[in-house]
């Protein structure tokens, strides 16, 4: 099972392993992960799944839908690492994914 590790914004982290085919947002809400709200359950329909993906991921990640990035533009203080977690599926290849939540959630 990959191990993801969610981290605060101000440097607290948590290794979880989160079973491949569920989105990074779902590993952290039934493990208790603060700093990801997910008002809209996973539907794009909010940005309160906003994280900071650590930029040697950025690659390895299929790139933001259009609906993602129009949705990323609401969040709290947008980078070019922001993605939403609700859209990142769990794999294998996401082992040792390390994302970061903003200090607020919109």
């Amino acid at each position: 099972m990959p191990k993801i590790i969610y981290q605060d914004n101000k440097g607290n982290s948590k290794t979880i392993n989160v079973e491949n085919g569920l989105t990074v947002m779902e590993g952290a809400i039934q493990n208790d992960i603060p700093g990801i709200d997910a008002d809209c359950g996973g539907s794009m329909a909010c940005a309160t799944c906003h994280v900071y993906v650590e930029e040697k991921w950025l690659d390895k990640l299929p790139k933001a839908e259009e609906a993602e990035v129009d949705m990323i533009d609401m969040a709290f203080e947008p980078k070019k690492n922001s993605r939403l977690s609700c859209q990142l599926i769990v794999s294998d290849e996401l082992d040792g994914l390390k994302v970061t939540t903003p200090s607020k959630q919109s």
